[in-house]
């Protein structure tokens, strides 16, 4: 297709994508999302056209080519709206909400580049945002034309006015409480556009399906969930349950359209990820099953910093995740209109609800209120749930919504696994490895944190040199981190076991964080694991003896538990005192029973208040949302709740292969960690990617992944230049 003003372009270098072609996929996407939202697709195309249009401009061209940062803030946004009176006066209002608010908060921006941020001084706004207007006007009006819109001339009064109509509607709107779904479906199509390009319209043909799920129909004696109907008029659903047990199978089965599935850890989602495409891919050959890459995108701006969803492609039919996306919606953190517009109205799975702190349970308590409020079918499973949160869930769904499944007794009694061993340290943990080792057993080690695995790692691989052993935690690259979960898996590219790890006879270690815990498919002869809360510990148990047979069912392997540590510190991420209560009610050379653990879960979580996060959630419990229309929570609530793997990573040497990268490529790049490590260090800046900081080449080895000690400024090397 031959694009009209080819020379203005949307994008700079590399994509160096037409604006003409970008307001195209724009638009087609914007339909596809109005068309499933009901909404009206003329008015989507409409806003889709006009959302750009001001990149047109000579400023924003200078600007894309550009090194040094520009003294005065140029909104593309505001310049796009001087040409809104080509338009029906009646569409004005949705076209305001999609143009001017779909990259800034109206108000009170992070950056203060909203446009009432602006307007302060709003003579001197103007006078830029029309610096050359007779120079390039005619070039957005070309590219209107071209769209079908009826076009004739634009004076600078007539943009002035235009300009002081939005102002005024901004000024209005902003005193209005809720979210714009006006607002949420341009930047949920100007995502998608801007992240696919070129193979946007075939990606479009895929959104939106439902995904065929009759694979999880699937019944086995040995998966006693398999065997209970899933049919009821419930709308939601409750499945406690022994790992092992079906219930992942079992939540699917109760699922009837769109699917988001959450997993705690980032990790723990890339395994789940693989295995949900594997499951469903003969039944599903051309479905759109996507995994939501970064946990979110950090920007900073001098001293302010500002955390944005992101959302990943719209559409998906099923789309695996963790709970910090979801949670983002409730707190209105910027692109939270977009994650509405996808998963509102869709079935929605939280597995393995953990309840490592006051906060986390708060925050999985708000995810269920904002989803039920979307109108959402909301299916939980999990292992371990103490009875004040379960009781708390079933109030807030409605006892009569929800479709609640447990195993009985003697079903339980078939996953009683693990002998229990209370032990007193590593030198004594070194022995049981080493006994194992000569056993020809596979050991499970594992850490609380991953610069405590990593020491472990490097101890225990100089102690057994000609024994396989791997380290894996969430700070790998996800390129090295693929290839470490396929030898974990010990799994070759037809599914069949290769020798490796997981699928040995012979002996190996492998050195884990909390990663392992869900999702991740393992079943080892011996574990030897740090203290932990007690919901943490039953999931990583899960991963010793899991191969289950009419034969091994009554067998036993060993579980060895260090003691709880000395103080909070090293107590981190998880609160000392729930460490010290689990502890105590494990038993010691003993079987675990199953049937037992849901009374050592309530004896260790006794109090849960609720009340912690309300006064920073957007949405209340009363169902009424506080936020400002058009605007988003410029702070980053999240980071400052949560101490999760939010912030995505480059290594320098990979820098410029990651701006030439496209958008899967990138990911693979990728290393997630926390703030607080690379607050210091430099920004990737890119308005379409995760802007990842920097992190320096000496602080990242293949072997042990990032080194958090060595990940500062100083260690950058000098033959790099920075972005």
């Amino acid at each position: 297709m031959e694009w009209v003003c080819s020379h203005i372009k949307a994008k700079g270098y590399p994509e160096e994508t037409t604006l003409h072609e970008h307001l195209l996929l724009v638009g087609n996407v914007a339909e596809k999302i109005a068309i499933y939202s009901n909404m009206s697709p003329q008015i989507a195309r409409l806003g889709a056209i006009l959302h750009d249009i001001g990149k047109a401009s000579t400023v924003f061209q200078q600007r894309l080519t550009e090194k040094k940062k520009p003294d005065t803030p140029f909104r593309h946004e505001i310049a796009s709206c001087f040409f809104i009176s080509l338009f029906d006066k009646e569409f004005h209002p949705v076209l305001i909400e999609m143009v001017i608010a779909h990259h800034k908060s109206i108000a009170e921006d992070a950056r203060r580049k909203g446009i009432l941020d602006l307007i302060e001084d709003r003579d001197n706004t103007f006078e830029l945002h029309c610096k050359d207007w007779e120079l390039w006007k005619n070039d957005a009006l070309k590219l209107l034309s071209a769209f079908g819109i009826a076009v004739c001339n634009i004076s600078l009064e007539d943009a002035q006015a235009s300009y002081d109509e939005v102002a005024a509607y901004c000024e209005d709107v902003v005193l209005e409480r809720g979210y714009s779904e006006w607002r949420g479906l341009l930047m949920a199509a100007d995502h998608f556009a801007s992240a696919l390009s070129d193979k946007t319209d075939d990606y479009l043909e895929r959104i939106f399906k439902h995904p065929k799920l009759d694979f999880y129909n699937r019944r086995h004696q040995l998966y006693p969930l398999s065997l209970k109907s899933a049919s009821s008029g419930e709308k939601h659903t409750m499945v406690v349950a022994s790992t092992g047990a079906g219930k992942t199978d079992f939540l699917f089965r109760r699922c009837k359209g769109r699917i988001f599935y959450t997993l705690p850890f980032q990790a723990s989602i890339n395994a789940m990820y693989k295995r949900v495409k594997n499951d469903l891919s003969t039944d599903n050959p051309d479905m759109d099953i996507r995994l939501l890459h970064a946990a979110s995108k950090i920007v900073l701006e001098g001293k302010s910093r500002e955390e944005k969803i992101i959302q990943g492609h719209v559409g998906a039919a099923v789309k695996v995740l963790t709970p910090h996306q979801i949670a983002a919606i409730a707190f209105g953190t910027n692109g939270y209109e977009a994650m509405i517009m996808d998963i509102k109205g869709c079935d929605v799975i939280l597995d393995e609800i953990h309840t490592y702190t006051e906060v986390t349970r708060a925050i999985v308590l708000k995810i269920i209120q904002v989803l039920k409020h979307l109108g959402c079918n909301i299916h939980i499973g999990t292992a371990t749930m103490p009875k004040l949160l379960y009781n708390r869930i079933i109030d807030l769904l409605g006892k009569e919504n929800v479709l609640e499944v447990q195993l009985e007794e003697n079903e339980q009694e078939q996953f009683n696994r693990h002998i229990i061993h209370k032990i007193d340290s590593w030198e004594i943990a070194a022995e049981v490895v080493a006994q194992s080792v000569n056993e020809q057993k596979k050991v499970l080690v594992v850490c609380n944190r991953v610069k405590a695995a990593q020491e472990k790692y490097t101890r225990l691989k100089r102690l057994f040199p000609e024994t396989p052993i791997l380290l894996i935690h969430s700070r790998f690259t996800k390129g090295d981190r693929d290839e470490k979960e396929r030898l974990l898996l010990g799994l070759a590219e037809d599914g069949k076991p290769n020798g490796h790890f997981n699928s040995s006879t012979e002996a190996c270690i492998v050195v884990a964080t909390q990663v392992v815990e869900v999702s991740l498919d393992l079943s080892f002869d011996v574990m030897v694991t740090e203290g932990a809360p007690l919901d943490a510990l039953i999931q990583r148990f899960g991963r010793v003896n899991r191969r289950r047979t009419k034969e091994t069912i009554g067998t036993y392997k060993p579980v060895y538990v260090l003691p709880p540590p000395e103080n909070d510190k090293e107590a981190k991420p998880y609160d000392i005192e729930l460490i010290n209560r689990s502890y105590d009610v494990l038993p010691n050379g003993e079987v675990l029973e199953e049937k037992s653990l849901q009374g050592k879960i309530d004896d260790v979580f006794t109090e849960i208040d609720f009340l912690t996060i309300e006064e920073h959630s957007v949405f209340k419990e009363t169902g009424k949302w506080s936020i400002d229309k058009l605007t988003h929570n410029s702070k980053a609530i999240l980071l400052e709740l949560l101490d999760i793997d939010s912030v995505s990573c480059i290594l320098e040497i990979d820098k410029e292969a990651y701006v030439l990268a496209n958008y899967e490529d990138r990911y693979k790049m990728e290393i997630h960690t926390r703030y607080y490590v690379v607050k210091d260090l430099q920004q990737f800046k890119d308005e379409y990617s995760s802007s990842p900081f920097i992190i320096p080449d000496k602080a990242y080895s293949r072997d042990l992944g990032l080194i958090e000690d060595l990940a500062k400024p100083e260690n950058y090397n000098v033959e790099y230049s920075f972005l």
